[in-house]
């Protein structure tokens, strides 16, 4: 991805920690919109003073169409889109509330949306472009309690497959993960760690999005790829 111009959203969060690394080490220049101030701080930390130079932040609200807009419209080309933004909630659907349900979706499913919409334009423009979203095995293994999670996630899969198909015949391809459970902090946080050598690491799921992202994945299109680790 060297000289590739990267929007790379969730770069800062617990996936985003292990991505963030990866693209940057292929080369690649990277925007990276965030909420928090404390999480780029954090993202820093674990970075070089050259990789920090490649990276553009933008504090932007994802949900917001406007700000999806502009951060894009910013950006001299989205050559690679990497959505990484997504949350995991619990609840019987029988108790749900419909506040939470929409909120589910839109953190999961409108952001990816957005942030495919507008980026998509971008590289209709100029002829290339990769899109990688982030999706969760319950989007093909429903489990229960877990039912606003695992749909807003099968949107995921759906939306992504159906910017495949419209995007054949160009050198735009768009392609979804499929983790399990991925070992970070938050998830070690409320699960407990007694498992947590059996979940996906940040690092290894981050090799499998920097491939689909990368010249060497041009003929890999539609595809759903599961990374469970060993559960």
């Amino acid at each position: 991805m060297k000289g590739k111009k990267v929007l790379l959203t969730g770069g800062t969060g617990g996936l985003g920690l292990g991505v963030t690394p990866a693209v940057l080490a292929r080369g690649a220049d990277v925007t990276i919109p965030y909420i928090n101030l404390r999480d780029v701080e954090r993202l820093k930390g674990i970075l070089s003073p050259a990789d920090i130079a490649r990276i553009r932040f933008v504090q932007a609200d994802l949900t917001d169409e406007k700000a999806v807009e502009k951060l894009v419209s910013e950006m001299e080309r989205v050559d690679v889109l990497i959505h990484l933004v997504g949350g995991f909630s619990m609840g019987k659907t029988h108790e749900y509330s419909y506040e939470n349900w929409k909120k589910d979706f839109d953190l999961n499913l409108n952001t990816t949306f957005l942030a495919c919409k507008h980026s998509l334009a971008k590289m209709l423009q100029h002829g290339y472009g990769r899109i990688v979203t982030v999706s969760s095995r319950g989007a093909v293994q429903p489990a229960a309690e877990l039912a606003a999670y695992c749909a807003s996630k099968a949107g995921v899969v759906a939306l992504t497959q159906a910017i495949a198909q419209e995007t054949k015949g160009t050198n735009i391809t768009a392609n979804v993960v499929l983790p399990s459970v991925i070992d970070t902090p938050s998830n070690r946080a409320a699960m407990g760690e007694e498992n947590a050598s059996q979940w996906v690491k940040p690092e290894s799921l981050a090799e499998v999005i920097c491939f689909l992202a990368s010249e060497a994945a041009k003929d890999v299109r539609g595809a759903v790829v599961p990374v469970y680790g060993n559960i």
